[in-house]
């Protein structure tokens, strides 16, 4: 294993389903999962393949209720390549001997590689090495190259490749009560004497979905027919110590994609079209080298090597034909069935990082989000509000896809979930409106649809404050914050919690900024919005007057997570951990006890503290500043103190953010924590999930966190502030960006020395401010070598 490659050795069906995951080789367009060519669907393994975008929905008969949900679909198995003696069974892992067993993946090509040697009887083996790639230059391809060397025999090997329509969604044991057939009308057929196709559609969302399958072989290849399945046989003369090596080449298409006439059609073009194995493999190379180039990272660590996984998988997910693309990011990647391939807000912790490298894609992301802005009208009307209510989880139409219900794997009871009443999620849009903005200097986004989105999501922020005479402060009532474990407060009839402190903070924040973006709007343009809108400025003041006054909630010197959050008991965190050892999922425990987490101050996650994730120390004072409230280091300290030790880190993002806060409130204590994000999925810390998907919020967050939470690098005013914070761990590091229309920017940070290279170009120069009021101009063509303050 290298800092370029991911290596397990040996066999181990308990891992399979993890390997897979973090083996999942994709290129934005599509992805399939890591599993072994021979092994079918079953408990052990999961061959699934995903396109970004392609979604089903299906109604179930769940705990006595219809249920209708809509899933990221699993598309037909282009991987099956089984093979075997005459007479015998076919070979796999799980059912004969296996001598030697290495996959590796290769981070720097893209490429997946497994060498198995399977014992065949005595003094006789057989070696198995195969090359997988999914093509990062064309988006529809795909290929196989498996090498099969006879060891210590001569003689014939039956090879059957195919192309498999007859899957399911079953890669989550907790979905297995829901429909997962999404896969309707079949069909196979034959194209040329090398070559098979299969077409089929899903039920409802009636996207039609092609693959075509050329298979080069040193023998005669035959054509067969087999129900749901497009089969290539052929029959391989092996002699001792040969190599004989079979390629398969794919194209995948559906009608989602553009300039097409029909799927089929396409892909047997396309395939017809492609190269030979080798000649596929240029291209692809030269394509990941470019990805690299533009995202490279420098890290004198160990954690170097996660890091670059991370961005490995980052990039399969959201790649530059993402940019082609109206897809959402999936909080699981295109790596599995968990969350149903849904799109929460995890693009906060994704899009920060596109930004300074692959800001065409962050723009794609949010088009995708404006393109869904008048379903969030509608969402937001329905629920008695003006403005934009974007959904908590959504899928194709942008309409809420928040489940009904969820099991409890360890009660075995399904529970009503009212996650929904996660509104924050319009905020975490309007953040990354204006942090793409800011980074990529795109003006003309921010006037149109970045304008209008910010517009919407502040009227909604706007209509959901109620003015309470009591206090002299508005209120917004209802809600759920991130901490997810809150749902409502004990006893309560109606679910929702009032006066979330992340929710309001970031409400006053849209609205202070959405201000800022009107009043500085040509003239022109804020005249064509206000009309399309109906917006005035009596509107507008009530948004100042808002944004001023909103109530956020305090209890022994800390900010409250909620109102009446401190009326809520003291957990005895010492004995469940003692009970229970790992208790990260401490809301599943107490209802299986028959409790409920909503009576104890204990969270799943990062609640308050994401505040100190979305803003620099300066901006958030800033914040509370407008709401007439003091937020010195003190409070900030004790609020860090108070939440570390309540907080059960049922989520992946909670080590990210509490390593990212740390950083700055407790240095001391902040590398355990980007230990565990950084760990989040090789070691699967949340126990069992990273099989289902990697999470993507968190790998791309552990790359902003070297990228700008250690730097303090924030993107404003048209220059890059920087106000970095040594850690011991990770005191030397450097990385590649793109910022305003330069290229291939090199910062690198090194004891107490900031150098910054600005490639050649007509572009102006970039203005970089420190924290010790130092201003510095780097010209075009120059390194600038700045001494950082201690």
């Amino acid at each position: 294993m290298t800092e370029w490659t991911w290596e397990y050795n040996g066999y181990d069906p308990a891992d399979a389903r993890l390997r897979e995951s973090l083996c999942t080789l994709g290129n934005g367009y599509f992805a399939t999962r890591g599993a072994l060519a021979e092994c079918s669907a079953d408990e052990v393994h999961y061959p699934g393949t995903y396109a970004a975008g392609v979604y089903n929905r299906l109604t179930s008969q769940v705990a006595g209720r219809q249920v209708e949900n809509e899933d990221m679909v699993n598309l037909p198995n282009w991987l099956p390549l089984r093979f075997r003696l005459p007479g015998d069974p076919w070979l796999t892992p799980d059912t004969a001997t296996v001598l030697d067993h290495v996959v590796t993946l290769h981070l720097s090509s893209g490429l997946l590689e497994r060498r198995t040697r399977y014992r065949l009887g005595a003094g006789r083996a057989l070696l198995v090495r195969q090359l997988r790639f999914v093509h990062m230059a064309d988006p529809h391809l795909a290929g196989l190259r498996t090498e099969f060397t006879a060891e210590g025999f001569s003689g014939t090997l039956e090879t059957e490749a195919a192309l498999d329509g007859g899957v399911t969604n079953a890669g989550v044991p907790r979905y297995r009560d829901l429909d997962g057939r999404h896969l309707t009308h079949v069909l196979t057929g034959t194209a040329t004497a090398d070559t098979v196709w299969l077409r089929c559609r899903t039920r409802t969302s009636d996207v039609r979905i092609a693959l075509a399958a050329r298979l080069t072989s040193p023998a005669p290849v035959t054509i067969g027919d087999d129900r749901f399945r497009a089969v290539q046989t052929t029959r391989l003369e092996l002699a001792d110590g040969r190599t004989a090596t079979v390629d398969k080449i794919v194209a995948l298409h559906t009608s989602r994609d553009p300039a097409i006439s029909d799927p089929l059609h396409a892909a047997v073009d396309r395939v017809g079209r492609a190269g030979d194995f080798d000649a596929l493999l240029a291209p692809h190379l030269t394509a990941w080298a470019q990805l690299w180039r533009r995202a490279e990272l420098d890290v004198d660590d160990e954690a170097e090597r996660v890091l670059r996984l991370h961005l490995f998988h980052v990039l399969q997910t959201l790649s530059p034909h993402t940019a082609d693309l109206d897809v959402g990011v999936p909080a699981r990647g295109l790596h599995g069935e968990a969350y149903r391939g849904h799109v929460f807000w995890d693009e906060l912790f994704v899009l920060p990082y596109l930004n300074l490298h692959f800001p065409e894609v962050s723009r794609a992301l949010l088009h995708h989000r404006h393109r869904r802005l008048e379903r969030a009208r509608t969402a937001a009307w329905d629920a008695g509000r003006r403005g934009a209510m974007y959904p908590w989880q959504s899928g194709s139409d942008g309409r809420e896809e928040t489940q009904q219900l969820h099991l409890n794997p360890r009660s075995g009871r399904w529970l009503p979930d009212h996650s929904h009443l996660q509104h924050h999620v319009g905020s975490a849009i309007a953040y990354n409106v204006w942090q793409y903005c800011e980074a990529s200097g795109d003006e003309e986004f921010l006037h149109t649809k970045g304008a209008e989105m910010l517009l919407q999501i502040s009227r909604f922020w706007a209509d959901s404050a109620v003015f309470d005479d009591r206090i002299g402060r508005y209120r917004i009532k209802g809600v759920l914050g991130p901490d997810e474990y809150h749902d409502a407060y004990p006893d309560a009839d109606e679910p929702g919690l009032d006066d979330n402190a992340y929710t309001n903070v970031t409400a006053t924040w849209v609205l202070a900024r959405t201000l800022d973006v009107l009043r500085g709007l040509p003239e022109p343009r804020r005249r064509e919005l206000a009309e399309r809108t109906g917006l005035d400025e009596g509107e507008l003041e009530e948004w100042d007057d808002i944004s001023r006054l909103l109530h956020v909630p305090f209890h022994d010197g800390v900010i409250s997570q909620f109102e009446g959050y401190a009326e809520l008991a003291e957990l005895d965190w010492r004995g469940y951990r003692r009970r229970y050892g790992d208790i990260r999922r401490l809301d599943r425990i107490l209802e299986a006890e028959g409790d409920t987490v909503n009576r104890y101050q204990a969270s799943k996650q990062a609640d308050v503290l994401m505040l100190g994730y979305l803003f620099s120390p300066a901006e958030l004072q800033g914040v509370f500043g407008r709401l007439g409230l003091s937020l010195d280091e003190r409070i900030w300290r004790r609020t860090v103190d108070h939440y570390l030790h309540r907080t059960s880190h049922g989520s992946t993002l909670s080590g990210l953010v509490h390593g990212w806060v740390l950083a700055r409130a407790r240095r001391a204590d902040a590398w355990k924590f980007c230990q565990e994000a950084l760990q989040a999925d090789i070691a699967d810390i949340q126990g069992g999930t990273t099989g289902e998907g990697i999470h993507l919020g968190a790998m791309a967050g552990t790359l902003d966190l070297v990228q700008r939470g250690l730097t303090g690098l924030e993107t404003r005013g048209g220059a890059l502030w920087l106000d970095p914070v040594p850690l011991p761990e990770l005191s030397s590091y450097g990385f590649t960006l793109r910022y305003h229309g330069h290229w291939g920017v090199r910062l690198r940070l090194e004891r107490g020395l900031l150098e910054i290279t600005v490639p050649a170009s007509g572009r102006s120069p970039i203005e970089v401010h420190l924290p010790d009021r130092r201003t510095v101009r780097v010209e075009p063509g120059e390194t600038g070598r700045l001494t950082l303050p201690d």
